[in-house]
């Protein structure tokens, strides 16, 4: 019996990925003016499959600078009044009590809370 090797090549496919970002804001819907920005990015394959995670951040109030939570927003700035610190700390709170903060992010152009 002769022993036959089979050498199996695969072909390797260049698989192309969409880059996709989804800047949006969320606002108060009793005090519109009060927006907090954030940023949405992920890969997808041809077939539509998020690769490698999605990355999520908020942009800071006044340098728009990433800041990995929305709290970071306000480090090295504040407002001149107790009525606009409640405001946005109501803002802060709702946005950390969201269900599905993620997928909020990345598929919509703005949100009220």
């Amino acid at each position: 019996m002769k022993n036959k090797k089979v050498e199996e090549v695969e072909e390797e496919v260049e698989e192309e990925y969409i880059e996709h970002r989804n800047e949006m804001y969320f606002f108060l819907e009793e005090y519109p003016e009060y927006r907090i920005s954030a940023v949405g990015r992920w890969l997808e394959n041809s077939k539509g499959e998020v690769i490698e995670g999605v990355d999520t951040y908020f942009l800071h109030i006044t340098s728009g600078q990433r800041c990995e939570s929305v709290r970071d927003c306000f480090s090295g700035w504040s407002e001149q009044d107790e009525e606009s610190d409640e405001k946005w700390e109501t803002l802060c709170q709702r946005i950390e009590e969201l269900d599905g903060l993620e997928e909020i992010i990345c598929d919509e152009e703005s949100f009220g809370l």
